[in-house]
């Protein structure tokens, strides 16, 4: 009965151990494959054009240097969203890599200014939305 039940033992103890090996591969191959982030932002009342400004003169290059890679940017075509909604998307290498990009992003010196310069008459920014995402395998943009 001992060994019986050192075998059952033995054998759990393998499979939580495989288990566990396949839980950490899994989630580090994922970890490793590139990601889109998808934000929304939405716009203080009147200030869409200064959030477009910024973005378009400023934050898109400001990104580049990050190695943040702009996918698109987009305008809602609702009337109501259309008044305040940017919504835009940036392709990171991986989730380690998006992170680290919006750290390095956050501690610019040049972006800290453009923030700065662009909120002088207020908040231009009123909330933001993000969703990481990978592609399907079947997606065409992988």
């Amino acid at each position: 009965m001992n060994k019986l039940l050192k075998m059952v033992g033995i054998s759990l103890f393998s499979l939580s151990i495989g288990l566990g090996a396949g839980i950490l591969v899994t989630t580090s191959a994922q970890d490793m494959g590139k990601v889109f982030e998808l934000r929304i932002y939405t716009a203080t009342p009147g200030n869409l054009d200064n959030l477009h400004a910024r973005f378009r003169d400023h934050t898109t290059r400001i990104f580049g240097n990050h190695g943040m890679k702009v996918v698109g940017y987009w305008t809602p075509t609702s009337e109501e969203e259309s008044e305040n909604t940017l919504v835009y998307m940036l392709e990171h290498a991986s989730q380690d890599a998006a992170d680290a990009s919006w750290r390095a992003f956050g501690q610019d010196p040049e972006w800290a200014r453009v923030a700065e310069a662009s909120n002088a008459n207020g908040q231009i920014l009123g909330g933001i939305e993000r969703r990481y995402m990978k592609a399907t395998d079947y997606s065409p943009m992988k």
